[in-house]
């Protein structure tokens, strides 16, 4: 999977102009499972910096940051309970697919939208086709960054 990722910025005369446009390649997970990692940041508030986050090592969630990706999920893909340390908003882009939680497991499809606060949780694709999901994970006050385990 790739995703073309266009970044903006203001130049010294505070004109707005592309900073970055180019294809991100996936970075492989689990058994049926990829993620492209599009943007992060490691403060909040954010500041602004002349830093690419894609060059960084994130794991799931940054502490005390945020981080935007893309995931793919296959039919079948190898279950993964965890929990973080954020608010997450997940919206399903293509496919369906399911989250389960220690009580209960609701059907998403494409155009939901899901926000996953803090709770355990696993995702679940039963279709046919692969699940695409964009998500947004804000860390909360005090939470720690987690990783890919």
């Amino acid at each position: 999977m790739k995703i073309r990722r266009v970044v903006t910025e203001s130049n010294k005369d505070g004109k707005s102009m592309i900073k970055w446009d180019s294809e991100i390649d996936s970075r492989p997970g689990r058994p049926g499972f990829e993620q492209v990692p599009l943007w992060a940041t490691n403060h909040l508030p954010v500041q602004l910096t002349d830093d690419d986050p894609n060059t960084w090592e994130l794991g799931t969630s940054l502490a005390n940051g945020s981080v935007f990706r893309i995931c793919r999920y296959e039919p079948g893909v190898i279950e993964r309970w965890h929990r973080t340390d954020t608010i997450d908003y997940g919206i399903v882009l293509a496919g369906e697919i399911w989250i389960q939680l220690d009580e209960g497991e609701v059907h998403l499809k494409p155009g939901d939208v899901i926000i996953q606060r803090g709770t355990m949780h696993n995702w679940e694709n039963r279709g046919t086709e692969p699940c695409i999901m964009a998500f947004v994970l804000i860390a909360t006050e005090g939470g720690e960054s987690t990783g890919w385990s």
